[in-house]
């Protein structure tokens, strides 16, 4: 991570963060449009490398994809415009600026970019992709929402998302596909309220910030390296909290947002949703154990020359947030009793 911090990085950096600024405060179509178009052309320079053919091959796939969400995006306006005093038009105009943002931030059915693109990525570019990248077009998505097709989209996105981690030994596929699974929570939250939205965002980014940095730490890229490795027990423990937080489950405070989600859709009677995204978490969770598994319960070869190198104060950091993740649900009653 080191090499990344450069000038020209960074420059690329500020330009990534405030492109999504200039999108969401945008007062027309057409600064949206220019918003999300600096946010593709600041982060194709970030996540390209001349010396890396995968790097190199997936800001290609990934210029391309996005490329064709905002001509798409960007037709769907101007007959926005040209069709705004016909009604009768608005529901397939709401489709499609719907499905150009679904596009953008890898949604189901256009989902197939994401995995192949997150694979050529590094850990930190992971993350930018998987968090960042997802809050602009959301926030555009809610302006303008189809509220019957976002609900056939996010229903989609959750047995996808889950079904799709099925024979993954790619941790970065696994999480792609995870990611794909909390896109469905995240567009019932945006549904719900954009109150919501922001808290089940930053649970979510906080708990990937968590899990990229112990997988960058220890040069973690595919299932079987969880268990050649001879690692730090403070780090299996962590990918295991982590993870389990990451699916839901109930005494980490991943479950606290969705508990949230799932109380919403009970007090208005939406029980096959319910049911639906209850189930589909179970199985993310049994795709999370298999990792945790795999780590703790294989053998793990004691190679002498293999040895991990890892700053204190950066266990101190994670350890701090373990903390937070474990005592989460006692620590989200205190603040909303």
């Amino acid at each position: 991570m080191l090499s990344f911090w450069n000038s020209n990085k960074m420059f690329f950096m500020f330009i990534l963060f405030f492109s999504t600024l200039i999108s969401i405060s945008s007062n027309s179509w057409l600064g949206c449009w220019i918003g999300l178009e600096i946010n593709l052309l600041s982060f194709i320079p970030l996540i390209s490398k001349s010396n890396n053919l995968l790097n190199s091959e997936a800001s290609l796939k990934y210029f391309l994809t996005q490329s064709i969400a905002s001509i798409n995006f960007l037709f769907s306006i101007i007959l926005l415009m040209i069709f705004f005093k016909n009604f009768m038009n608005n529901f397939m105009l709401s489709m499609l600026i719907n499905s150009s943002l679904l596009m953008k931030i890898g949604s189901v059915p256009f989902h197939f970019w994401f995995p192949n693109i997150i694979e050529g990525l590094s850990w930190f570019n992971c993350f930018i992709l998987m968090t960042w990248q997802k809050i602009s077009p959301m926030i555009i998505l809610s302006y303008y929402m189809n509220n019957m097709f976002i609900m056939m989209i996010m229903i989609m996105n959750v047995i996808i998302g889950a079904l799709g981690g099925f024979n993954q030994l790619s941790l970065r596929k696994l999480l792609a596909f995870s990611s794909i699974n909390n896109l469905g929570w995240l567009l019932i939250s945006l549904l719900i309220s954009e109150n919501m939205w922001l808290m089940y965002l930053i649970m979510y980014s906080f708990l990937i910030l968590i899990l990229c940095l112990l997988f960058y730490m220890t040069n973690i890229f595919y299932l079987n390296q969880l268990f050649n490795n001879n690692m730090n027990y403070i780090i299996k423990i962590s990918i295991m909290i982590n993870f389990f937080s990451l699916g839901g489950l109930p005494p980490f405070i991943g479950f606290f947002p969705k508990w949230m989600i799932i109380n919403f859709l009970l007090n208005f009677n939406f029980y096959l949703i319910t049911f639906i995204f209850v189930m589909m978490s179970l199985i993310m969770l049994f795709l999370y154990i298999r990792i945790i598994y795999s780590s703790f319960m294989f053998f793990n070869f004691k190679m002498k020359w293999f040895n991990l190198f890892i700053n204190n104060k950066l266990i101190n950091f994670i350890n701090f947030f373990n903390f937070i993740s474990l005592l989460g649900i006692i620590i989200s009653t205190m603040f909303f009793m």
